[in-house]
């Protein structure tokens, strides 16, 4: 589990939307679990992307559907078979406290259940890497614990956690690695370093 922490455009989105490949670097090398993501033709990004789980700082969730078929939206688009896809997506939202809420339509949640459900989608496809931009921003304690403790269960059953984060309330609890970035490279700070030792 890693945090990369800077100011407002220090480039914490950028490096996860670099990871995924939803960006390209203008030189240099991304490599992702022994793939380099910045040279990969547009034909194999989405084989790269079954191996990551998303969350965005804008949830980007589909308000048309309900929280179900928000979930199921990945693991139909990879070709999983329904009945097994309708199984994992009941797990994935109970393993996020939203079991109850599966009917229900993302725009009658709260921002803590919307942020929930966002991660809901992401692990649905048992992803080995978790890249997570501001996932607990805009939230109050409570909900940003909830976050925090649900990413780390993750991380401890072996899912590689990347958060981009401006919030210091989890680095405090969790005391983990982490990188802070200014300007698109990595700094480093006195606290920085009291948190890494």
């Amino acid at each position: 589990m890693v945090f990369v922490t800077g100011a407002s455009g220090a480039g914490k989105s950028t490096l996860l939307k670099l990871i995924a490949a939803i960006e390209r670097p203008n030189s240099g090398t991304v490599l992702v679990g022994g793939q380099n993501a910045s040279a990969m033709r547009n034909r194999a990004i989405p084989f790269l992307r079954r191996n990551l789980g998303l969350v965005f700082q804008d949830h980007k969730l589909l308000y048309d559907r309900s929280v179900f078929d928000n979930v199921m939206l990945p693991l139909l688009v990879t070709g999983h078979p329904y009945r097994e896809a309708a199984r994992r997506v009941r797990a994935a939202l109970d393993k996020v406290g939203l079991l109850g809420r599966e009917r229900a339509n993302p725009i009658a949640l709260s921002g803590g259940e919307q942020q929930r459900l966002c991660i809901a989608r992401a692990i649905v496809n048992r992803p080995n890497i978790l890249l997570a931009d501001e996932p607990t921003a805009s939230l109050d304690l409570v909900y940003a614990e909830a976050i925090i403790d649900m990413v780390q269960s993750f991380n401890q059953v072996g899912v590689t956690v990347l958060i981009a984060t401006h919030d210091d309330r989890p680095i405090a609890k969790l005391k983990p690695r982490v990188i802070a970035l200014d300007h698109g490279r990595m700094a480093a700070s006195p606290a920085m370093h009291e948190l890494l030792t």
